[in-house]
C-alpha cells in the first residue's frame, strides 16, 4: 500500500490524457505514460502496454503511487482492480454507473483512495452544484446543465464527437438517476426537454445518465429536487430519438459509435457551457443561486488545448493537487460532491476554471 502520493501513471495518452500527464508535471509530479502505441509527452516516461490486459497495465505501473484512467468507460474496472489489488490509489473521468458502483465496492475494502468521476460531469459539476446547494438554508431544486460543443455548428446534430463517443453513446441510453419531489428513482433518457439560453444563444437541454455522479443518494432529503441534463443546439435530442429508436441504433452500440464519429469528427474551435442553478430559502426568502460559465479553448504549455480536454484535465488535476496536499481524504471513495469548491478553484490547477 502506498500512503504518498508523487509518482502517477496515465493510462490513455490522446487529448485528454496528454493533457492530465503535462499539468501533472508541471505540478511537480513524476509521471510514467502508458499508452497502447507510442507516445511522446514532454517530462513523462511513456511506456506502451496492451490496456486490455491485466498482467500488462500490471507490469507497466509498477512502482507508481497511483493509477489515473484516460480510458474508455468499458476498461476501467480492470483498471481499478489493479490499483486495489496493488495498493495504488485510483482516480478516472467515467460517468458509467455500474463502473462506479464497483469502485465503491472496491473502496470499501482498500486502504488506498478510489476516485472516479473526477472529469467534468461528473466531477466539477457536482463540485459546483453541492457548494451552491450548502447556500441554502433549504433547496427546493438543483439543476446541473453541461455542453461540450462546436463553436461553430452544423447539420441537423449541430454536433462534433470532441468527447468519447462511446461515452456519449451509453449517456444518451442509459436511464438517469434524478431526485423528483424528494424521492430517489431513474428516468429515460433524451427526455424533460427544456430551453436555456447562454449569452444569447439558445441551447436545448435533455436528461441523460451519469452526469450526477453519487449526488442522488448523497442529498437525498437534502434537496427536494435534483436533476443533471446535457445541453445541446436546438434540434439536437430529436435527431438523436429518431437514431437510436426509430432507426433502432441502440440495438448495436458500437455500430452506433461508429457512425457518429465517422459522421460528426472532433473540431478545435469548441466550447463547454456550464450552466447549475439552485433555488431555495436563506432566512424564509426565496432565492436562487447560479453558475453559469462558457469556457473556451486555452493555450496550456504552449499549445493549443480545446475546451473540452482542459477543463476535463483540470478537474482531475486539480483534485489530485488536493489529495496530494492533504486537503482531500487519502483513503476511502472520494465523493466530488464532498469537494469544497473555493478550495479547488484556489488549487493550481483547478484555478483553470476561473478563466469562465
Amino acid at each position: 500500500m502506498t500512503n504518498t502520493l508523487n509518482s502517477i501513471a496515465v493510462l490513455g495518452l490522446g487529448k485528454v490524457g496528454n493533457l492530465v500527464a503535462t499539468l501533472l508535471v508541471e505540478g511537480g509530479f513524476t509521471v510514467r505514460g502508458v499508452d497502447a502505441s507510442d507516445r511522446v509527452v514532454h517530462g513523462v516516461e511513456v511506456r506502451t502496454a496492451d490496456l486490455a490486459d491485466p498482467s500488462a497495465v500490471a507490469h507497466a505501473v509498477d512502482g507508481c503511487d497511483a493509477i489515473v484512467s484516460c480510458l474508455p468507460y468499458n476498461l476501467n474496472i480492470a483498471i481499478a482492480d489493479i490499483a486495489a489489488a496493488n495498493g495504488l490509489h485510483y482516480f478516472d473521468l467515467t460517468e458509467d454507473v455500474p463502473t462506479t458502483d464497483h469502485i465503491r465496492g472496491l473502496a470499501a475494502e482498500a486502504d488506498v483512495l478510489m476516485a472516479p468521476q473526477c472529469g467534468l460531469a461528473p466531477g466539477f459539476i457536482g463540485i459546483v452544484g453541492a457548494s451552491l446547494a450548502a447556500e441554502l438554508d433549504t433547496c427546493r431544486s438543483l439543476k446541473m446543465r453541461v455542453g461540450a460543443l462546436p463553436q461553430h455548428p452544423t447539420g441537423l446534430l449541430g454536433y462534433a464527437f470532441n468527447w468519447s463517443a462511446e461515452g456519449v453513446v451509453n449517456e444518451y441510453l442509459n436511464d438517469c438517476e434524478v431526485i423528483e419531489e424528494g424521492v430517489r428513482k431513474f428516468v429515460s433518457p433524451m427526455e424533460w426537454r427544456e430551453t436555456i439560453h447562454l449569452n444569447g444563444t439558445e441551447l436545448e437541454a435533455f436528461t441523460t445518465s451519469g452526469g450526477l455522479g453519487t449526488m442522488c443518494e448523497t442529498m437525498l432529503g437534502t434537496v427536494e429536487n435534483l436533476d443533471y441534463k446535457s445541453l445541446r443546439y436546438p434540434g439536437h435530442m430529436t435527431q438523436m430519438n429518431f437514431f437510436f429508436h426509430e432507426l433502432l441504433m441502440r440495438e448495436d452500440r458500437a455500430k452506433a459509435t461508429e457512425i457518429l464519429t465517422t459522421a460528426k469528427p472532433p473540431v478545435d474551435a469548441d466550447v463547454v457551457h456550464v450552466h447549475v442553478a439552485a433555488e431555495g430559502t436563506i432566512d424564509g426568502s426565496l432565492v436562487r443561486k447560479e453558475f453559469v460559465r462558457s469556457y473556451l479553448p486555452m493555450e496550456i504549455a504552449g499549445e493549443m488545448r480545446t475546451a473540452i480536454a482542459w477543463t476535463t484535465a483540470a478537474s482531475l488535476v486539480g483534485v489530485i493537487e488536493m489529495v496530494a496536499a492533504g486537503n482531500l481524504p487519502g483513503s476511502g471513495f472520494l465523493h466530488q460532491e464532498h469537494i469544497p469548491l473555493d478550495a479547488f478553484l484556489a488549487s493550481r490547477t483547478g484555478s483553470y476554471y476561473n478563466a469562465g
